[in-house]
C-alpha cells in the first residue's frame, strides 16, 4: 500500500494516525491547543483613507478622488451626508462629508452565478467580510487650531494614505467646518438623513443658527428669509419657532443714531394661526423648557401680541383660538393718493394706469386729503369730467370708461369703515419688541384680503424707504414683515399694478440691510413668488415639497434638492450662502408657542 493510502486511513485502532507505543502521545490530547489572542490596542474611527483607486484633491471638485475603507463593525453607522474628519500629521484636519457609499468585491470572483445566488437565498445574512465597503468623501474645509483659535480654510492639502477616518464628534469643529455661526437666531439642529448629528458634548446636538451679529456684517434677518413647504410639512410650526426668536428680550439691532432697538414683527396671517403666539404651548414641559434655556432658545407665549383686525363690511372675526388683544382698523382711502394700484380692481395696461393716476390726483386736489372711496365713485360718474378730459387729451374717453369699470370692481368695502384708520394706528402696528398679527381669515373675498395686506405692507415699506417719513416710529424701529401665502401677494404678473407692487417690494428687499427692514416670506408655492423679489432672499428654509416646479424654484444644491420630496415633518434644507454650507436641519418637535387646537 502506498504511503498516501496509509496516511488517509484513520478508521481503526493502531492505524497510521496513532502514536507509536511507549511515546508521550499515549496520554496527549489529540486536538490543537488554543490560546487567548487579542489585538493590541483598540480600533479608532470608522476606517482609513484608501489609495486603491487614487488619492487626490483638486481645485476642480470633479477631479478630486478621496475614498475611505469602512471596517465591518462600522458599516451600519455611516450614511450619505455623514460628516467626517481626517487628520493630517500635524495639528490640522480635513473636514469632509460622505457623498457615496458602495460595496466592491474583496476577492476576484464572479458572484453572478447559480451557486452564489442559491447560497445567498439560503443563508440569513451577508458575509460582510467578503466585500469591501468604500465611502467617497467630499472635502469641505481644512480645520486648524483648537478651541477659540479654531479656523477653517479651503481644502489645499491631501491626507496621507491610511489616515484614520473618524466621525465628526466635536460640535465646535462641526460648526467651524460647516461655517455655522456660534451664536444667532436658532433654526433647529444639524441632521443627516433625518437623524440629528450626535457629538460627545452636552447637549450632544449641534444647533444651527443664522448670523445675527451686526459687528460681523449685516444680520441675516435684514437680508430676508423664505420658508417653503407643502401642506403638512410643518411650515407654520417652523415659521413660528423662528419668529419667536426675533422677539427674545435680548434681541436688539443697532440703528443709525447709535441706539440698540428691539425689532417689531408684523405678520400677515391668512389662516389665523400666528396670534396664537401670545399663548404658551401646554405641550412644552418644564424639563424641555429648561433644556431650551440651556441652549439659549427663546420660548413661551409672547405677551406683547396684538391682533390688528381689518374691519370689512359685515365680516366677523371670531378670534377664539388665542387670548391676544384685538383691535379693529380700516384702510383710509387717502392711502390711494400715493398708491393708485390699490383701486385698480383688475388688470390695467400702461395707458389705463396712467389715466387712473391722473384721476386719483385730480380727485384729491378737488376733494381734499380726506376724500372717500364713495366720493371717488361719484367723481367718476360725472359725465362732464369725462368729456373735459377727453377734449383736453388728458384721458381718452375709452380709457376713462375702462378705469371707471376697474374702480367700480375694486374691493371698496376695505376702505373707510367705522374703525380706526391704519394711519392713526401706526404706533400700535409697529412696537419695538412687539408682535402684530393682521389676520385675514375672516375675509371671504380674496381680492379684499389682498388689498388689505398690500395696503398695510406697502405703508410699512414706503415709510422705511422714504427720506421724509410721516411716521418716525417706523423709520426708527427695526421691522420684520412676515407674509404667509406670500405667493398670493407678490406674484409675478403682466399687469401694471402687479409690477408696481413687485417693484415696491423688490426695492424694499434691496434696501433692507440699510433700513433695518426684513422680509420673512412663507409659502407653499415658491415658484409663484416674483423673481425680482425672490432673488433678494438670502436664506431659504425648504421643508417637504411635492411639486417638481416648486422644488426647482428654490434653487438649492442638487445633493439636497433630491431629499426635499422625502422629508418628514419638521425636516428642512437650509440654504444660506452667506451663513454656512448648505445643510440639512431638523426643527424642534415642540412648537415654542401655542400652535393648533
Amino acid at each position: 500500500m502506498s504511503d498516501l493510502g496509509d496516511f488517509t486511513d484513520f478508521d481503526g485502532e493502531g492505524e497510521a494516525g496513532d502514536a507509536p507505543a511507549g511515546e508521550a502521545g499515549d496520554d496527549a490530547d489529540d486536538t490543537f491547543a488554543s490560546y487567548d489572542v487579542a489585538a493590541a490596542g483598540r480600533d479608532r474611527g470608522l476606517g482609513a483613507v484608501s489609495v486603491s483607486e487614487g488619492l487626490r484633491v483638486a481645485e476642480d471638485g470633479e477631479d478630486t478622488s478621496l475614498r475611505a475603507f469602512v471596517t465591518v463593525g462600522n458599516r451600519e453607522r455611516v450614511r450619505l451626508g455623514t460628516y467626517l474628519t481626517v487628520p493630517y500629521p500635524d495639528d490640522e484636519a480635513l473636514f469632509c462629508r460622505i457623498t457615496a457609499l458602495e460595496y466592491a468585491q474583496e476577492f476576484r470572483s464572479d458572484d453572478a452565478t447559480e451557486i452564489h445566488a442559491r447560497r445567498a437565498m439560503r443563508r440569513q445574512g451577508v458575509e460582510e467580510r467578503d466585500y469591501k465597503f468604500v465611502a467617497t468623501l467630499d472635502p469641505v474645509a481644512v480645520l486648524a487650531g483648537e478651541g477659540s483659535d479654531l479656523s477653517r480654510r479651503s481644502t489645499d492639502r491631501v491626507p496621507k494614505p491610511g489616515a484614520v477616518v473618524r466621525e465628526a464628534s466635536d460640535p465646535d469643529r462641526v460648526k467651524t467646518g460647516l461655517n455655522i455661526p456660534a451664536d444667532g437666531v436658532f433654526l433647529g439642529h444639524l441632521s443627516v438623513g433625518g437623524e440629528r448629528v450626535e457629538t460627545a458634548a452636552d447637549p450632544p446636538t449641534v444647533d444651527y443658527r443664522l448670523n445675527d451679529d451686526a459687528t460681523a456684517g449685516d444680520p441675516l434677518v435684514f437680508r430676508h428669509t423664505l420658508v417653503a413647504g407643502g401642506t403638512g410639512s410643518g411650515k407654520t410650526h417652523a415659521a413660528k419657532n423662528v419668529l419667536r426668536q426675533f422677539l427674545a428680550p435680548d434681541r436688539t439691532y443697532p440703528m443709525d443714531d447709535g441706539r440698540e432697538v428691539r425689532p417689531a414683527v408684523v405678520v400677515f396671517d391668512p389662516q389665523d394661526e400666528y396670534a396664537q403666539m401670545h399663548d404658551d404651548n401646554p405641550a412644552l414641559s418644564d424639563e424641555y423648557a429648561r433644556r431650551l434655556d440651556r441652549e439659549g432658545v427663546a420660548h413661551g407665549g409672547h405677551d406683547d401680541t396684538l391682533a390688528l383686525v381689518p374691519k370689512v363690511g359685515g365680516a366677523t372675526y371670531p378670534g377664539e383660538d388665542h387670548r391676544a388683544e384685538q383691535q379693529r382698523f380700516t384702510l383710509p382711502f387717502s392711502m390711494v393718493r400715493d398708491r393708485p394700484w390699490l383701486v385698480a380692481g383688475a388688470s390695467l395696461n400702461d395707458n389705463q394706469y396712467g389715466g387712473l393716476v391722473h384721476l386719483v390726483s385730480r380727485f384729491f386736489d378737488d376733494a381734499g386729503p380726506d376724500g372717500t372711496y364713495r366720493e371717488f365713485l361719484a367723481f367718476l360718474d360725472d359725465p362732464a369730467l369725462r368729456e373735459e378730459l377727453d377734449e383736453t387729451g388728458r384721458v381718452h374717453e375709452a380709457t376713462f370708461d375702462a378705469v371707471k369699470r376697474r374702480v367700480h370692481a375694486a374691493p371698496g368695502e376695505a376702505f373707510d369703515t367705522d374703525a380706526t384708520p391704519i394711519t392713526d394706528a401706526v404706533h400700535d402696528l409697529v412696537r419695538p419688541g412687539g408682535l402684530t398679527v393682521v389676520p385675514t381669515y375672516h375675509l371671504t373675498n380674496s381680492r379684499t384680503a389682498e388689498t388689505v395686506v398690500l395696503g398695510v405692507a406697502s405703508l410699512l415699506v414706503d415709510e422705511k424707504l422714504s427720506n421724509d417719513p410721516d411716521y418716525p416710529r417706523v423709520d426708527e424701529t427695526p421691522v420684520v414683515v412676515g407674509m404667509d401665502e406670500a405667493h398670493n401677494f407678490l406674484a409675478d404678473a403682466d399687469s401694471v399694478q402687479a409690477r408696481k407692487v413687485v417693484g415696491t417690494f423688490t426695492e424694499a428687499a434691496k434696501q433692507g440691510r440699510k433700513e433695518r427692514l426684513g422680509l420673512f416670506l412663507i409659502t407653499q408655492d415658491p415658484q409663484d413668488v416674483a423673481d425680482p423679489v425672490f432673488k433678494q432672499v438670502n436664506t431659504r428654509v425648504v421643508l417637504n415639497l411635492g411639486d417638481e416646479d416648486a422644488i426647482r424654484s428654490v434653487n438649492v444644491p442638487a445633493s439636497l434638492e433630491r431629499k426635499v420630496p422625502y422629508m418628514e415633518r419638521g425636516r428642512m434644507v437650509v440654504y444660506s450662502p452667506d451663513n454656512s454650507e448648505p445643510v440639512e436641519v431638523t426643527g424642534l418637535p415642540v412648537c415654542l408657542t401655542r400652535h393648533g387646537d
